[in-house]
């Protein structure tokens, strides 16, 4: 038996917002997407290198407000490549944590928070 990364899963409240903020600015890109019929809640598989996020319309998955921590190899060139593609919501900065790390945060439009971590050590 073994265990694999788990999967975080935000709820998002409109596709085409969540889609122009993790698709279009933080450059992740769509896996699958699943409706059950025409109009009906999307819930979307996004990842980019080895993170992976479940982006859910369905009310009942979970509620909106959660914060994820991804690794990141070279958080300062996140930092700039985001910049090369301002997002007029967001304009994130890179801070040293208390933790022995360089972290940049963004928060979607939706309330949740993703925190990139990168390992002093790196």
């Amino acid at each position: 038996m073994k265990l694999q990364a788990p999967i975080p899963l935000f709820r998002i409240f409109d596709y085409k917002l969540a889609r122009a903020f993790y698709v279009d600015w933080l450059g992740f890109g769509v896996d699958w997407e699943h409706q059950f019929w025409p109009g009906a809640p999307r819930y979307i598989q996004i990842s980019r290198d080895s993170a992976i996020l479940h982006l859910t319309e369905h009310f009942a998955d979970c509620t909106p407000g959660a914060k994820v921590l991804i690794h990141i190899d070279d958080v300062g060139a996140f930092h700039a490549e985001l910049s090369s593609r301002p997002n007029p919501n967001m304009n994130p900065g890179v801070s040293e944590a208390p933790w022995g790390a360089r972290i940049m945060e963004v928060t979607d439009p939706f309330g949740n928070r993703l925190c990139f971590n990168q390992s002093v050590s790196q």
